[in-house]
């Protein structure tokens, strides 16, 4: 298959190359191609590839705000691979992109799977009863959350930076549908 793809390809660029078998003038052929069919088509065929590309697989999406430090800077940016999950479901360490409305997005971690119980005592996190070794956490916390269930199709999701209130953070529980994806990285 990928031979004929390949030399479906060659066909097309042939329509496009120079006749100067010399090779003089490349870079201005490069730079200024002449405008043959073969041309045309091939623009065609990378801009489809691209909005494909770029609308069904990967989204570009800039970070802006401090709630993944240091794991993610303040200011960045990334691309949200929406297949991640097409075939699996997000576990529990995971960094995903959650759609939250229009054009919003959150990048956070996923610390509760469906039917886990989460609460924070001090600063640290308790999953079903249990203190967890949250290494990617490096600034100190003083949260304090009860402990709360998370329903079935929902995930506990939850931002790495724990050194501002936890007044101050959208975190919580989210349906399984509004998880995009994952970052690249």
């Amino acid at each position: 298959m990928f031979g004929k793809l390949y030399a479906a390809w060659l066909k097309i660029a042939g329509l496009h190359r120079s006749d100067d078998e010399t090779e003089r003038g490349t870079w201005v052929n490069f730079f200024f191609p002449r405008l043959r069919p073969g041309f045309f088509i091939r623009m065609t065929v990378v801009a489809v590839l691209a909005v494909l590309l770029f609308t069904l697989v990967l989204m570009p999406c800039r970070i802006n705000g401090g709630s993944m430090m240091p794991t993610f800077p303040e200011h960045g940016f990334t691309f949200c691979y929406k297949l991640r999950y097409l075939f699996s479901k997000p576990k529990r360490g995971d960094i995903v992109i959650i759609r939250y409305k229009d054009k919003t997005y959150f990048l956070k971690r996923v610390i509760g799977l469906p039917g886990d119980t989460v609460e924070f005592r001090n600063g640290d996190l308790y999953l079903n009863g249990r203190k967890q070794n949250e290494a990617y956490v490096r600034y100190a916390s003083d949260w304090n959350l009860s402990p709360r269930k998370v329903e079935p199709g929902h995930y506990y999701v939850v931002g790495d930076n724990r050194s501002q209130g936890i007044n101050e953070h959208i975190f919580g529980s989210v349906r399984a549908d509004r998880i995009v994806g994952s970052p690249i990285w």
